[in-house]
């Protein structure tokens, strides 16, 4: 495939050599193409030498990498890094290789940082924050991930960004703390589709509460059942009577992440990412309430309309119709 910039696409070369075939002066034609007499002549020269098949893209590797680290030493460094348990720099005087090149060498092996790794024994002690398993249930309401997003409320007037005249800090010595919002999440792993509400404190209560009026939310929107929910391991979901009782109620088995990894809850950690994006960062509010009003509009933009790009491209209620689609 031609790179991002390149003037010329295998349809635009034929098109070169059949205006220089047909008599026309190689400089010209290379003019009107908006490309040097060079290159022109170079795809002349390759489509007389070798027919249609000059006009391909090539590979733009070179044909020889002298300077490309050998083997052996890739293995040396290896060898060193576990035999020392040792950074590059160290790894670099004891191989006589640069140090840059020795972390290339332990990154391309996917060697773990010795942050994660026993100073003794090298053996890898704590958890990295990417995961090679990844997953994704076959059919919407198989799990739902649940999470809260802490979000700083904004007082009457607006905050600092929609004042330009004051900064952060003269802004936080002459407002009195407005407190802060509890957005609560819940999202589909299958379709992505999504649920959100603002509440003043993220107690047992208001968790079983919201959840209830999750699973009637996607119900609406064509996930009749919800069997699993994911959360982390806040008190409100491990501990509250209510909230057990809750997921109970739907017939759901509750699920909690391991504890310490929250990207295992990563689709809800997604997205509340974006609705702090696209939503609550994405211009200057005047009020807590103009935002708090501005969220449902959001919500159905983001199941309706917004592409997912998690799922192909797709907005979240078109993966729910495909999904009944192939049920039928």
């Amino acid at each position: 495939m031609s790179h991002a910039n390149a003037r010329l696409t295998p349809m635009g070369r034929r098109v070169l050599v059949d205006r220089i075939a047909g008599g026309r002066p190689v400089a010209h034609v290379a003019a009107e193409m908006g490309i040097s007499a060079t290159t022109a002549w170079r795809w002349w020269r390759r489509w007389q030498q070798e027919g249609p098949a000059g006009l391909l893209d090539r590979s733009s590797r070179p044909r020889m990498c002298p300077h490309r680290t050998r083997p052996c030493l890739k293995t040396r460094i290896r060898i060193a890094r576990f035999l020392t348990h040792r950074g590059p720099l160290v790894i670099a005087r004891v191989t006589g290789v640069p140090a840059a090149t020795v972390g290339r060498v332990l990154s391309r092996y996917a060697t773990p940082p010795l942050t994660a790794v026993d100073p003794i024994t090298g053996t890898v002690i704590r958890t990295s924050r990417a995961t090679s398993r990844r997953y994704e249930h076959p059919y919407p309401g198989s799990l739902v991930h649940l999470d809260v997003k802490k979000l700083g409320r904004i007082p009457d007037g607006g905050g600092w960004r929609s004042d330009p005249a004051q900064s952060a800090a003269v802004h936080r010595r002459t407002h009195q703390n407005p407190g802060y919002d509890f957005v609560h999440t819940a999202i589909d792993d299958h379709s992505r589709l999504a649920y959100t509400e603002i509440h003043g404190d993220e107690k047992g209560a208001t968790c079983a509460g919201f959840l209830t009026r999750a699973a009637a939310y996607f119900a609406d929107h064509g996930i009749a059942r919800v069997e699993r929910v994911l959360t982390d391991n806040a008190f409100a979901y491990r501990h509250s009577t209510a909230f057990k009782t809750a997921v109970a109620a739907l017939g759901a088995r509750q699920k909690f992440i391991k504890p310490h990894c929250p990207w295992t809850n990563g689709k809800a950690e997604r997205l509340n990412r974006t609705l702090t994006t696209e939503w609550a960062y994405a211009r200057a509010y005047t009020s807590n309430d103009e935002r708090s009003r501005a969220l449902p509009q959001w919500l159905e933009h983001y199941n309706l309309d917004r592409p997912h790009t998690g799922i192909g491209g797709l907005c979240p209620i078109d993966r729910i119709t495909n999904a009944a689609s192939q049920d039928s």
